[in-house]
């Protein structure tokens, strides 16, 4: 299972992706919202995105399901991360955005339909919905992780019968040093109809 893979390397991966450039997905993602909006970092690992969210001035919700890694995404942060499962979340009040950063790729394709429907749950009509997935078609498993891979006819299938509509969807390389060749499907996702309040 991922989560234990991150509970045992927890190190390494933060050093691995604390500093990865991250610029070019902020600036897909951050117009699109109010100054002061409310995101929720979904599978927030170190804490990067979440502390760079909060310096914009955004308030932020982080959560992640490794404690090794909720812990340091707290010092990091000095927000009180949550330790919980994506399925476990229910926001307080509407959301305005997720922001689901190489995270929901690790949910087992099977599942990803009913995930995706609860967390656009947790969305205020209109609200936003960034996730990413390492591109392709399928699911493989490496060194103790689970991962579903998405490209574009994937993605039509997933969304099917999701109150999500696409604003945009993109490819880009691996942002990490020595990972160019790999490749990742972005997607910008838009809340249609009525939030859950």
């Amino acid at each position: 299972m991922s989560i234990s893979y991150y509970d045992q390397h927890a190190d390494a991966f933060i050093v691995g992706t604390l500093d990865v450039q991250m610029q070019s997905l902020y600036d897909k993602f951050l117009p699109h919202l109010a100054a002061g909006s409310h995101i929720l970092d979904a599978g927030c690992g170190s804490g990067r995105d979440s502390r760079y969210f909060l310096q914009q001035g955004f308030e932020v919700t982080a959560l992640d399901a490794s404690w090794p890694l909720v812990l340091h995404a707290r010092t990091l942060t000095g927000l009180p991360v949550l330790h919980c499962r994506f399925d476990e979340f229910v926001a307080e009040q509407p959301l305005d955005a997720i922001w689901a950063c190489a995270s929901l790729l690790h949910v087992p394709q099977a599942e990803l339909p009913s995930l995706m429907a609860h967390l656009a749950l947790q969305l205020r009509s209109g609200g936003l919905f960034y996730c990413s997935f390492k591109y392709g078609q399928g699911e493989v498993s490496r060194d103790g992780r689970h991962f579903t891979q998405l490209d574009e006819a994937g993605l039509t299938r997933l969304l099917q019968g999701l109150p999500l509509q696409v604003v945009e969807s993109w490819q880009t390389a691996d942002l990490r040093p020595g990972r160019q060749d790999e490749r990742w499907l972005n997607v910008l996702l838009q809340r249609q109809g009525a939030s859950h309040e």
